[in-house]
């Protein structure tokens, strides 16, 4: 289902703006859109958003497909297999996948993911440094980590979730439960 009409919180987070930048450019007559008979809210029309974004040299593809990117990074191929096969079959989901932790830095820049599954233990970089590199840049605050381990220690843990991670996920897991966890933080319906 593709929405023809979005609010301005919705504009602002496709555009990845603030909502008050959108509000401004709606007020401006920069952004086109009209008001809810009756009430003070904007609405904004799919193709008039399209159009600003692209005046505006913002990147389209959030809002052409409406997908919610996750990028998947695990030296373990197979895990990585695996969770692709499963968020691909979510029509929800545009699934990029790589085995390290240098890749998964230049990925987060260019895929810009909604969501990464990130594996802590990565041949290059550890999973901590990748969550502290996206932190540090503050284009990239709305991306959502969920780290995945083997290891136990609870004040690793502490640590990944203190380096920026939202979430983290003892190995091995269902993958029901990764899939559960990604829609609770992208608040998307979980499909039973």
């Amino acid at each position: 289902m593709t929405k023809s009409v979005f609010t301005t919180g919705e504009a602002a987070k496709i555009c990845k703006v603030s909502q008050q930048t959108i509000i401004r450019c709606f007020d401006s007559g920069q952004l086109k859109g009209f008001r809810v008979p009756g009430s003070r809210f904007r609405r904004i029309p799919r193709e008039q958003l399209f159009s600003f974004m692209k005046d505006n040299g913002i990147p389209t593809d959030a809002l052409e497909s409406g997908k919610r990117k996750i990028l998947i990074v695990d030296d373990d191929e197979e895990l990585v297999e695996l969770l692709a096969d499963e968020f691909s079959r979510d029509a929800r989901f545009e699934v990029r996948k790589t085995n390290n932790g240098f890749d998964a830095g230049m990925l987060v820049k260019e895929f810009r993911p909604d969501i990464v599954v990130l594996d802590v233990m990565l041949p290059d970089i550890n999973g901590k440094e990748v969550c502290q590199r996206v932190r540090s840049d503050a284009a990239l605050d709305d991306v959502r980590i969920i780290c995945i381990s083997g290891m136990v220690e609870q004040d690793k843990v502490q640590d990944l979730l203190s380096a920026g991670a939202n979430d983290f996920m003892q190995k091995p897991f269902a993958t029901e439960t990764l899939m559960q966890k990604v829609c609770n933080l992208l608040e998307l319906e979980v499909k039973s």
